[in-house]
């Protein structure tokens, strides 16, 4: 028979929002629009993501020619805490898919760009852990930003100044269409700045692997605008 005096005990809570997650941890208090922003003229790729309090919520510095390979992402510019790591399946491929894990070793969710769609018009998918169908698609909204600001970048002089009049902005929806989060790329000089907005709810693993995949998105596309 139950003890009627003992102390109820809590429900268990869903695997989604188990308080020790560290990326539920990374994300607590977070404050939209964020800001994605690296250096255009550095020789290593260092991308800081920022939220609206000037808080950093993510840094990293790669080299140019490493990141396609393994990006490390850390809590701060100091990288003394790890918060996590995208690792590619595929060193040069276009259907190369990226899958990211925590600092323990658990995996947050993966994205890839789909192949030869995305020569024009940037087409990634986001796969949240074990799922085999995307969970989300990246689009790129409008593509003529992206061709003009690629074009005028290879001028001289003129190049300098394209990131701030083109500003391509790539949509992430669900797979029944609803929009979860857009990336907007921002006038500036000699940087490259995005802002991100939050559309709907996400679970943390869910927002932190989105997050992951404009990082990379933003990676890749570099050449490209």
């Amino acid at each position: 028979m139950d003890n009627p005096y003992a102390t109820p005990s809590a429900p268990p809570l869903p695997a989604h929002a188990v308080a020790t997650d560290d990326i539920a941890k990374a994300l607590q208090g977070l404050q939209y629009p964020l800001r994605l922003s690296f250096k255009i003229l550095a020789l290593a790729s260092q991308a800081t993501m920022t939220d609206a309090t000037g808080r950093t919520v993510l840094y990293t510095k790669q080299k140019l020619l490493k990141f396609r390979e393994h990006v490390e992402i850390f809590t701060d510019s100091t990288r003394s805490v790890a918060l996590a790591d995208i690792r590619a399946n595929k060193i040069i491929d276009w259907s190369a898919r990226y899958t990211s894990t925590d600092a323990s070793g658990r995996e947050i969710g993966s994205v890839g760009r789909r192949g030869w769609r995305s020569m024009w018009r940037a087409h990634y998918e986001a796969f949240n852990p074990g799922d085999n169908s995307p969970d989300f698609s990246i689009r790129e909204e409008n593509a003529g930003a992206k061709v003009a600001d690629a074009i005028l970048g290879e001028l001289p002089i003129i190049g300098l100044f394209s990131g701030y009049f083109f500003h391509p902005r790539y949509l992430a929806s669900r797979s029944d269409g609803t929009p979860a989060m857009r990336l907007t790329k921002e006038a500036a000089f000699f940087e490259g700045r995005f802002r991100i907005d939050k559309l709907a709810d996400l679970s943390p693993r869910e927002e932190m692997n989105l997050l992951l995949s404009y990082l990379m998105l933003v990676l890749l596309e570099r050449r490209r605008g």
